[in-house]
């Protein structure tokens, strides 16, 4: 089986011990979308808080009930199963026409409000979400908790895909379907496995700087991105030293692989550590090549190349101790950051 977990943390184990989602309410996320609802239009805008249901299966109940099809229910991003999560969903339902939608209310889904919209909602169309999280069975001094957690607020931790974006076996199937055997698959799944094959490649090169010491730190060579934006360019010698104060600022990041054809490559030191990180990981059994050949493979099946920020600072952490044994976190991160990765940066592990 192919690795999944090639996660290194900047701070080794120290003792520190926590439980997250001993019950769904213990992992509550609001998404924050950059826009309002038109007010007016052909779909029905929906905020809706689910339990123990993921995105697909929330978008499948809200399109049979409107009589269209699940694919043209709109949403901005994927939120976990094992959450009780609020977002968004937009139903192509007519200028017209009137859904009693609150015959959908139970207890797993409930129907917070609605209003009109003028178009489906895309995927991506993010600012970000915000966390509440309930560490229970806490172990460990308080004081490093709280030390690490005083680290994480000014700091960051490293931006790494989390556990969830690979789900069951999806790097041995991503191998599969990049060796040629796609057959039976649809264009979902196979978006779920070029999403898993990329996050993998990113997660080995970004350990690879965190094992060396500079996962938050600019490189020679670095594709850097500007905070709050997409826009990328390289980092070249002569520029150095000022790109180096600007990402002390956090007005820029260093920047992984989401290989795929095109797109600005690095080059130098950084160009080093990401072929060497990427040349000493291995496939699965359907795929046994390195990391470099499964990029190869991504550009052929024509994805485009993309850059992701290797570091991430949470916007607003605060924490409150109700006792000893438990922790409360509050937070805001920008979409596609993980807080379960948070944790994880606090562990240690």
């Amino acid at each position: 089986m192919a690795e999944v977990e090639p996660r290194l943390f900047p701070w080794p184990e120290a003792g520190l011990r926590a439980r997250l989602r001993a019950d769904l309410a213990d992992f509550q996320v609001r998404e924050e979308l950059p826009f309002l609802p038109s007010g007016s239009g052909s779909h029905c805008w929906l905020e809706i808080e689910k339990r123990g249901l993921n995105t697909e299966q929330v978008a499948q109940r809200l399109a049979r009930l409107a009589g269209v099809a699940a694919r043209d229910v709109g949403f901005a991003g994927l939120k976990d199963r094992w959450a009780v999560a609020r977002q968004v969903f937009t139903v192509p339902v007519g200028a017209d026409k009137t859904c009693t939608w609150a015959s959908l209310n139970d207890e797993n889904l409930q129907i917070l409000s609605q209003r009109r919209h003028d178009k489906k909602l895309r995927r991506g169309v993010l600012r970000g979400n915000h966390f509440h999280l309930v560490l229970r069975e806490v172990v460990g001094d308080q004081a490093l908790w709280e030390e690490r957690l005083t680290a994480v607020a000014q700091e960051g931790f490293p931006n790494y895909f989390g556990e969830q974006r690979f789900g069951h076996g999806n790097i041995d199937k991503a191998g599969r379907l990049l060796a040629g055997a796609s057959r039976g698959m649809g264009r979902h799944e196979r978006g779920l496995l070029w999403s898993a094959a990329r996050s993998v490649l990113f997660n080995m090169v970004l350990a690879a700087r965190v094992r060396q010491g500079g996962w938050s730190q600019l490189l020679p060579g670095d594709v850097v991105q500007l905070d709050g934006s997409h826009s990328h360019f390289r980092a070249e010698d002569e520029e150095l030293p000022t790109l180096v104060e600007r990402a002390a600022a956090w007005d820029l990041h260093p920047t992984g692989p989401l290989p795929g054809r095109g797109g600005i490559r690095p080059g130098g030191a950084a160009l080093q550590v990401e072929e060497g990180a990427l040349a000493a990981w291995r496939g699965g059994a359907a795929l046994p090549e390195s990391g470099l050949h499964w990029a190869q493979c991504l550009a052929a099946q024509g994805l485009d190349a993309g850059r992701r920020p290797l570091r991430v600072r949470p916007q607003g952490l605060t924490w409150t101790w109700p006792d000893a044994a438990t922790l409360e976190l509050d937070f805001f991160l920008p979409a596609g950051s993980f807080a379960t990765v948070l944790v994880e940066t606090l562990l240690g592990q």
